[in-house]
C-alpha cells in the first residue's frame, strides 16, 4: 500500500520547514508547497494522504484552493492552517467538510492530532470506495436471470413465489439464488441489504 502524504501549503518558507521537521519527527511523509497553485499543478488524488493548507496565500488562497478541490470532485482531508482566521471562518469550514482548523503559532500536539485524524478519514474514504467498486463490480457478474431473482428476493418473495412469477422451478431459483450470492460474495439476502445500505445503492 502507498504511504500516505501530507502536503503541506504555505507561503511562509518558516510556517513550511517547522511543520515539516515536526512530521519528521513522527515518521509522517511530507512534501511541501509554496503556493496553491504549485500543489494543484503536482495533485493526483489516486494518492492517499492530507492537506496541511494556510488560508490566507498570495496569488490563490487556502479557501479558493479548497473550493477549487472541491469543484474536480476530490476529496482529500483538509486541516487549515491560519493567523487570521476568525470562528466565523472556522465554523464554516468545519461545515463544508474541512477536518480541523489550527490557528497560527500552532500547537504542535493540536496540529498532529489534526492530520491524524485527516489521514483516517483518507484512509476511510479510500476502503469505502474501493469496497464500492468491488460492490459495481460484483453486480455486473450477475446474469439477468440471476439479477430478476436478487430483485424479488429483496421485495421479500420466498422462491416458491419468484418461482412462480418468473415461470420457473423451485430448484431453478434456489440454484440462481445460491450463484448470485457466491458471486456477490455474502451468504444471505439480507447481508446483501447491508451492503447495499453501506454503499449507499
Amino acid at each position: 500500500m502507498i504511504e500516505p502524504t501530507v502536503f503541506v501549503v504555505d507561503d511562509d518558507r518558516g510556517v513550511r520547514n517547522s511543520i515539516r521537521e515536526l512530521l519528521i519527527s513522527v515518521g509522517l511523509a511530507v512534501e511541501t508547497f509554496e503556493s496553491a497553485q504549485s500543489f494543484l499543478d503536482i495533485f493526483d488524488a489516486t494518492r492517499p494522504g492530507c492537506l496541511v493548507l494556510d488560508i490566507r496565500m498570495a496569488h490563490m488562497s487556502g479557501l479558493a484552493l479548497e473550493a477549487k478541490l472541491a469543484e474536480i470532485g476530490a476529496e482529500i482531508p483538509i486541516v487549515f492552517i491560519s493567523g487570521h482566521g476568525d470562528i466565523a471562518m472556522a465554523v464554516q469550514a468545519i461545515k463544508r467538510g474541512v477536518v480541523d482548523f489550527v490557528p497560527k503559532p500552532y500547537h504542535a500536539q493540536q496540529l498532529l492530532d489534526a492530520i491524524n485524524e485527516a489521514l483516517r478519514r483518507d484512509e476511510q474514504q479510500r476502503e469505502e470506495a474501493l469496497a464500492t467498486h468491488g460492490y459495481s463490480e460484483r453486480m455486473q457478474l450477475l446474469t439477468s436471470r440471476e439479477s430478476e431473482v436478487l430483485d424479488l428476493a429483496l421485495q421479500g418473495h420466498s422462491c416458491k413465489v419468484i418461482a412462480r412469477e418468473l415461470g420457473i422451478s423451485h430448484r431453478t431459483v434456489e440454484l440462481h439464488r445460491s450463484n448470485l450470492l457466491e458471486k456477490l460474495g455474502i451468504a444471505s439476502i439480507a447481508e446483501f441489504l447491508r451492503l447495499k445500505r453501506g454503499n449507499g445503492a
